[in-house]
């Protein structure tokens, strides 16, 4: 376990996007994820939005071939996803559809007992929304 002196205290995915104002009300107004910080300098923006609770997920190939397989049903996922947790991932799957997202697959019950969507979101990024059906459990 780390020390006080060693732990990251925080997990920050950087993306670069085309559409800022697109991105912020994408991820900010549809899929609920609250501003934190915004900075604008010289005509230069940033917004730093809430996800709550970050995990770095590292898994290898194999594995992410199965997870797109029981999400999408083929490969298609790049060496980068973003999965966010929701309490509804079924009706949070289409109004994340109507305010831009592409739906590569909608929900399904995985083998793992959680329902999980894949979109293509605005900023370029495939997305999982996954909803846990029953407690987690320790292995």
């Amino acid at each position: 376990m780390a020390t006080n002196e060693t732990a990251v205290t925080q997990l920050r995915l950087v993306v670069t996007v085309d559409d800022l104002d697109e991105a912020i009300s994408f991820y900010r107004d549809a899929l609920g994820l609250p501003v934190e910080a915004s900075f604008e300098a010289d005509g230069r923006r940033v917004v730093i939005l809430d996800a709550g609770r970050a995990t770095l997920e590292l898994g290898d190939a194999g594995h992410a071939a199965y997870v797109d397989e029981v999400e999408v049903g083929r490969r298609v996922a790049g060496r980068i996803r973003v999965a966010f947790e929701v309490a509804d991932a079924g009706p949070r799957t289409y109004r994340l559809a109507a305010a831009g997202a592409t739906v590569i697959a909608p929900p399904i019950r995985t083998p793992w007992d959680s329902l999980n969507s894949r979109l293509d979101a605005p900023g370029g990024l495939q997305l999982t929304l996954f909803q846990a059906l029953a407690p987690e459990t320790m292995a």
